[in-house]
């Protein structure tokens, strides 16, 4: 009988919420009173946009996300909708593009200026004309260029291609007509292959949505689903939804056999839904309840009991929306490995949450941020329309990376470049190939040599491409901010100095060494 530990070995396990302070948060936001359940906020490194009140039509706000304080009450808005807008999500691959759907039927594609905006903007970049009733959700494809899934209220999903010159289009590529009610969730999988979705006739299907065929279609009486959402590669579904007593409930599917749950867990007696979020890098799945303030955060692993529960973030203001920042805008200094945006609309408030690993080093924590998905699609629209599947683009979130990549364009000598390749190589898991294990002190020698060659020139091109950097942060606005500053500029002259009084200690020995070589060489 084998024996299993009370408590999990985990990176994640003290995993904890940090709320932005005051001055860091977005205030006097007039965000939207409707009660249709979507996020309605959206977030990339540049910008945050979030549904708003509007008379007469629907609109949204688009904020530069370094603009945090109050807000103007006439800052522009883009309003060229005729009715409510009910979800907005920004293209993946392009963080100046954003799509939004509405109650008048239609789907919208805007262009956003890289200046701050000045007035209102009202004449959309596309128009997407295809569903006969309001359309309540829209999906970007996770790795094909400008593909944009769109589901209405007409009980079918439509998938375009942006890729074209006309600004208004109205037939779809594909449309999918499996389901016989209305669409409350849809989902990708990693290479976006597979769709998953969730229906008010309380079943999942995956849907392959080249060919429209559903591969898989399941329900469970004990469990009403509202929505459903991929686990990356796990081959896993996970559900949020209610149970027959109307309790808040989450349940686990195996992908290819959706008759019975792995898993099945009520909450608690609330009545607001529930907002599956997964982090396929860390393997964290969030759990966000709608008219409270709670975020709940799991562990995902693929053998039993495949849901590890690890905290619960809590708050006294309840949550109308969330938005989610992209891995690549993340604070890695402050080991930060996600970040919420929580709409507040009783404060007309939109408050930022991090998620953050405890750790006393301020160095990169390589462990906890693996490679993430860039900002660059794998596929054009018309690749992944003729039946070609691909992974996302992986980018690493080193600061600086960008730049060690960017290497061979500015044709440095050549010994820097192994050295760049080698710290790649140590850096994606210090893998040693066959003639290194046949030569380990030889190789031990080079690689002490081959790091002291890089690190200067390195250090001297992330002074340019690290994000901390002092010319191109912008100016510190507070006290706090320009300690930070101030203790990181310190840190880095401190790091400095070691990598000098190193470089002299190395000498110091080959003086030596050459010394007892012209000692020997005398005495024979």
């Amino acid at each position: 009988m084998s024996w299993h530990p009370q408590y999990r070995s985990s990176k994640f396990r003290h995993v904890y919420g940090k709320a932005a302070s005051k001055d860091k948060c977005y205030d006097c936001v007039p965000i939207t009173r409707n009660v249709h359940d979507n996020h309605f906020c959206a977030v990339n490194p540049s910008f945050i946009a979030v549904v708003t009140e509007c008379a007469g039509g629907g609109a949204f706000l688009v904020i530069p996300i370094k603009q945090t304080g109050k807000l103007d009450p006439h800052y522009p808005k883009v309003c060229g909708h005729k009715g409510n807008v009910l979800d907005i999500k920004w293209n993946p691959f392009n963080d100046f593009v954003i799509a939004s759907c509405s109650e008048d039927a239609t789907v919208k594609i805007w262009d956003i200026p890289n200046q701050l905006l000045k007035r209102n903007i009202t004449t959309p970049k596309k128009e997407l004309l295809g569903h006969a009733r309001r359309v309540g959700l829209i999906e970007w494809h996770p790795t094909a260029d400008n593909i944009l899934f769109s589901s209405g209220y007409d009980y079918k999903i439509m998938i375009w291609n942006l890729d074209v010159k006309d600004a208004v289009l109205s037939k779809p590529v594909k449309i999918l007509d499996a389901h016989k009610d209305v669409v409350l969730s849809m989902s990708f999988n990693t290479d976006g292959s597979l769709l998953a979705t969730a229906c008010r006739d309380k079943k999942i299907r995956v849907i392959d949505p080249r060919a429209g065929t559903v591969l898989q279609e399941g329900s469970y009486k004990s469990h009403k689903v509202n929505k459903v959402l991929f686990l990356g590669n796990m081959k896993k579904l996970f559900s949020t939804g209610t149970s027959g007593w109307n309790n808040r409930q989450i349940a686990l599917w195996d992908q290819n056999d959706l008759s019975v749950p792995l898993l099945e867990e009520d909450l608690d007696g609330s009545s607001g839904l529930l907002f599956p979020i997964y982090d396929s890098d860390t393997h964290m799945l969030y759990v966000v309840g709608k008219g409270d303030g709670n975020i709940r955060y799991y562990e995902i692993s693929p053998e039993k009991p495949y849901l590890n529960y690890l905290m619960e973030y809590r708050s006294h203001s309840p949550q109308k929306g969330i938005g989610m920042m992209p891995k690549r805008g993340l604070d890695v200094a402050a080991c930060e490995v996600f970040r919420f945006y929580k709409l507040i609309p009783t404060k007309s408030l939109i408050e930022p949450i991090s998620m953050i690993v405890p750790r006393r080093s301020e160095s990169y924590q390589e462990d906890i941020y693996p490679m993430t998905a860039a900002a660059q699609p794998a596929l054009t629209a018309q690749e992944w329309l003729n039946g070609i599947n691909k992974g996302p683009l992986l980018v690493s979130l080193r600061p600086g990376s960008e730049a060690v990549n960017s290497l061979p364009q500015f044709l440095e000598p050549e010994p820097l470049m192994k050295a760049a390749d080698l710290s790649q190589q140590q850096g994606g898991g210090g893998r040693i190939s066959l003639e290194d294990k046949q030569k380990p002190k030889e190789i031990e020698d080079d690689r002490k040599w081959l790091k002291v060659e890089e690190k200067l020139p390195k250090n001297e091109q992330m002074c340019l491409s690290n994000g901390f950097d002092i010319f191109e942060r912008p100016p510190p606005k507070t006290e706090n901010e320009l300690l930070q500053m101030y203790y990181r500029q310190q840190e880095e002259i401190r790091r400095l100095r070691e990598l000098v009084i190193q470089r002299d200690v190395q000498i110091k020995q080959l003086e030596l060494e050459l010394r007892n070589l012209c000692t020997d060489k005398g005495n024979y």
